[in-house]
């Protein structure tokens, strides 16, 4: 198991709107034409992961978790790995609902896209919010309970 941290930052121009793709951005602004993009500013981009995820992530057998929290608010988002992954964007990381993969793609088969996240946390980063990004990338399947054990290294945490 492997774990990463990214931290973003929300903008007014989220619309979240993008049917097949989630992605984040190193770049410090946003046009309404970036309708897959929750937030900019982020600190890392797929290059910048380190090497034990990206060895987890390689995998065609690997399962892949990103878990997005802004404020008090969380979502999980589950796909897959895979031996194709380059991962070596600089500016974002792209996570895919299909299994097209390019130099930012850190997830396929992705169970959601920009416009499956809650919309409470697409309202907080559209007010500018900070948040945080979490990547866990397993080579055995998780429930979100143990994701969010993993994560926050507690107790289970509430999805409600």
């Amino acid at each position: 198991m492997s774990l990463e941290k990214i931290k973003i930052r929300g903008h007014y121009n989220i619309r979240a709107l993008h049917k097949s793709t989630l992605e984040i951005t190193k770049d410090n602004y946003l046009t309404i034409r970036g309708d897959c993009i929750i937030g900019i500013m982020a600190n890392k981009g797929a290059k910048d992961i380190n090497e034990n995820f990206k060895k987890l992530a390689r995998n065609d057998n690997s399962f892949i978790y990103v878990i997005i929290k802004v404020n008090d608010l969380i979502d999980i988002v589950h796909g897959k790995g895979s031996s194709r992954l380059i991962l070596g964007n600089e500016k974002k990381i792209i996570l895919r609902k299909s299994n097209f993969i390019e130099d930012a793609t850190l997830m396929i088969n992705s169970d959601k896209a920009a416009k499956d996240i809650k919309r409470e946390i697409i309202d907080e980063l559209k007010k500018g919010s900070e948040g945080e990004i979490y990547l866990l990338a397993s080579d055995i399947p998780l429930k979100d309970e143990e994701i969010l054990r993993i994560i926050f290294n507690s107790s289970p945490i509430s999805l409600t």
